[in-house]
């Protein structure tokens, strides 16, 4: 029996890697489950949530930083390639490792959900899987569309164990080794 084309990924990772390499700088490829994705560049408010992100994590954990778009190799299903808003890890964690890195490290995977039909689809299933496959102990994911914030946590074979969702607004703790308490009043200003 021959396999269906849809449990065949599309294209080698290295095939990936060099169309990523050609890439408009209009859009952002990511490779997950063997399929090519589209993620769309992001708008102001979004780029505003990553930068609150940012350095409401650095001065609660000064010795950790929340790295931009950094590329990491994932697991699940296929091997894969993602592009998270943001990954929580040490300092100079990802020295050396060019633009897909080893998730070895990561503490937390970020994404906040875009306004594109994808998004839901892409944020909170596919990546979801990812991200719990690869052993990133904190998935957090800004939903911009419900307003609300879910903490992913516990990963075991490959999917994540424990989920808090609240809305904005409310204060929700960031379980270790993340370590953080995370008062979400502020993402109301930033939702179009």
């Amino acid at each position: 029996m021959t396999p269906r084309t849809t449990d065949r990924p599309q294209m080698s990772i290295e095939e990936f890697e060099e169309l990523a390499r050609c890439a408009p700088q209009t859009v952002r490829l990511e490779f997950i489950n063997g399929k090519v994705q589209v993620k769309p560049v992001p708008d102001g408010s979004h780029g505003q949530i990553v930068m609150w992100l940012i350095k409401y994590c650095m001065q609660r954990r000064p010795e950790l930083s929340l790295f931009p778009e950094q590329g990491l190799k994932v697991k699940g299903y296929r091997q894969g390639m993602a592009i998270p808003d943001g990954v929580l890890a040490p300092d100079e964690n990802f020295v050396g490792q060019g633009q897909w890195a080893d998730p070895a490290g990561v503490l937390m995977a970020v994404e906040v959900a875009s306004y594109d039909r994808d998004s839901d689809r892409r944020d909170h299933v596919e990546k979801h899987a990812a991200y719990a496959a690869s052993g990133i102990p904190v998935y957090l994911l800004v939903d911009r569309d419900a307003a609300s914030i879910e903490v992913h946590a516990d990963p075991e074979a490959g999917k994540y164990r424990s989920l808090i969702k609240r809305p904005f607004g409310d204060t929700v703790e960031l379980p270790e080794p993340v370590g953080i308490t995370l008062d979400t009043g502020k993402l109301k200003d930033y939702v179009d």
